[in-house]
């Protein structure tokens, strides 16, 4: 090994540990079916407590990088080089749940609390909107998004819009109706909905297990792939660590980009948020898209998508003229959640109710 934990870091102990095995990983300095070393081992040479190595363990397991075996300890389960011609793994049986089904209720009071402190900004509530969103909303998620999903991108990479599907339309205008669409199958009924009300192509990849198939995938002949690596509705599959490679893999490819939907993903049960697409590709070619449906409402119908830097002049000039689709008292409001803190405070608040309902 060659660890080092920094004490004087900001970042926790098992943070550090859990990135630097991570990397080691994906280089296959630890290959496919290898042993980690034993969480005594690392405590001896790193000079660490049990419970910060079990928390990196837990958190590489959680991800799909190792897995637990009973008296063999720690085994890799990431795969480096591409799964083609892999026989797709059969799904379980669907179990098909309300779209409003465990849904956490944000607080009304501090709602409420946000809604006056927008409304004390007098008449800014009732100004136009700028065309792609506030630029102190847009701010605002910016920071989030380093913060909890590690994706770094400027403001102007970020738009708004009312909702996934007013968001998925703006996709298809930006990267072109000429293009093959790969999605899930089955996937979301609104998201081939909306791609085949705008006329595009559009092929269907069947899930498996831990993602989409690869054979499916590699020769679907798609340009673009949308994909909901985080839970898909309505199978529930959430896509491997290795899986999520693969399709960055997919989409190193010239011309290809992924559409990644990262719908519900706040509330996953990890002690760290879930990786995203976007912050492991190093090719520019990730849209990455939320909305706040689960999180404050479905009634707050508000969603985001961090375009492509290179994408951002093709943004302004082909959609730039469309009005923000959501009121600019609503965006305020929002901005009011996620600056104070309200907002992770909340999907924390949830996040840690949920693990203890588990575990």
């Amino acid at each position: 090994m060659n660890y080092k934990i920094d004490t004087k870091s900001k970042k926790p102990a098992y943070l550090q540990l859990y990135e630097q095995v991570k990397n080691d990983i994906i280089k296959e300095v630890y290959p496919y079916g290898t042993k980690l070393p034993s969480k005594r081992t690392v405590c001896a040479e790193l000079n660490i407590s049990t419970v910060t190595v079990e928390h990196s363990y837990a958190l590489l397991c959680d991800e799909g990088y190792i897995e637990a075996r009973e008296r063999s300890g720690y085994i890799v389960i990431f795969r480096s080089g591409d799964a083609y011609g892999v026989a797709v793994e059969e799904l379980p049986p669907i179990q098909h749940k309300s779209e409003a089904a465990e849904h956490p209720e944000f607080p009304i009071s501090i709602l409420l609390k946000a809604m006056r402190r927008a409304m004390e900004k007098s008449t800014a509530i009732l100004e136009k909107s700028p065309n792609e969103g506030l630029y102190e909303l847009k701010d605002a998620i910016r920071m989030y998004l380093m913060r909890n999903k590690g994706i770094h991108a400027e403001s102007d990479q970020i738009i708004i819009g009312s909702g996934a599907e007013y968001l998925y339309s703006l996709i298809i205008d930006l990267l072109g109706r000429d293009k093959l669409y790969g999605i899930e199958s089955p996937s979301y009924e609104k998201i081939e909905q909306v791609y085949r009300l705008s006329d595009v192509n559009i092929c269907m990849l069947p899930l498996s297990k831990d993602g989409i198939d690869s054979s499916s995938l590699f020769g679907s002949g798609a340009d673009i792939l949308h994909t909901t690596p985080y839970r898909s509705y309505p199978t529930g599959v959430t896509a491997s660590a290795s899986k999520r490679h693969e399709y960055i893999r997919w989409a190193s490819a010239k011309g290809r980009y992924t559409v990644e939907d990262d719908f519900e993903s706040e509330f996953s049960v990890s002690s760290k948020p879930e990786e995203t697409l976007f912050s492991l590709s190093e090719n520019d070619n990730v849209i990455y898209m939320n909305t706040f449906s689960k999180t404050v409402s479905p009634a707050l119908r508000m969603g985001y998508m961090v375009i492509p830097k290179h994408l951002v002049k093709d943004f302004a000039s082909k959609l730039g003229f469309l009005s923000c689709t959501v009121p600019t008292f609503e965006q305020m409001v929002l901005c009011e959640l996620i600056s104070s803190g309200d907002f992770e405070r909340h999907i924390n608040r949830v996040r840690r109710k949920k693990r203890k309902e588990i575990y």
